[in-house]
């Protein structure tokens, strides 16, 4: 029986994550976004794998996107762009979380990605905050259909 169980969970994370990937890919595509800069992949597996994980929760989502994202654009503008510039960023955004208590380690990427790619400020609102917003909503969702314990378990 316990098998089963785990095999029935593997399906559901299966098709949590790839309809949560699938939302992603449209969204990019609507907005001519590179997929490869669309930086929620990570995210998805931890809040539809792992959702009683602190750092699955909303507040960790949604901050850990923006503020990475914030402190890589503040690395970018103060600066500049390059490798080592791009570890300070993440370095920069891990302390940020840390002390916030928004703590999401998929968002490190963001940093990353707006000091390497040279990311304006629009970049934060589309597709970080949105993203974010939009994989808060499918989780939510999500795991109000195939949960018994409703997601998340605080904001």
């Amino acid at each position: 029986m316990a098998h089963i169980l785990v095999l029935r969970n593997a399906l559901i994370g299966a098709v949590g994550g790839a309809l949560g990937i699938a939302i992603m890919i449209g969204l990019a595509a609507l907005a001519d976004i590179p997929l490869l800069a669309i930086p929620f992949t990570t995210s998805i597996v931890l809040v539809i794998a792992a959702p009683e994980n602190q750092q699955a929760q909303p507040r960790n989502i949604l901050g850990g996107h923006i503020l990475s994202a914030l402190c890589g654009l503040g690395v970018l503008a103060f600066f500049g762009s390059t490798p080592w510039l791009a570890a300070l960023a993440v370095g920069v955004s891990i302390a940020a979380m840390q002390v916030t208590r928004t703590l999401h380690p998929p968002a490190g990427m963001n940093a990353l990605l707006m000091v390497t790619t040279k990311a304006s400020w629009t970049f934060v609102l589309m597709p970080i905050t949105v993203g974010a917003l939009v994989l808060v909503a499918f989780a939510f969702a999500f795991h109000r259909v195939t949960r018994r314990d409703p997601w998340p378990r605080d904001w």
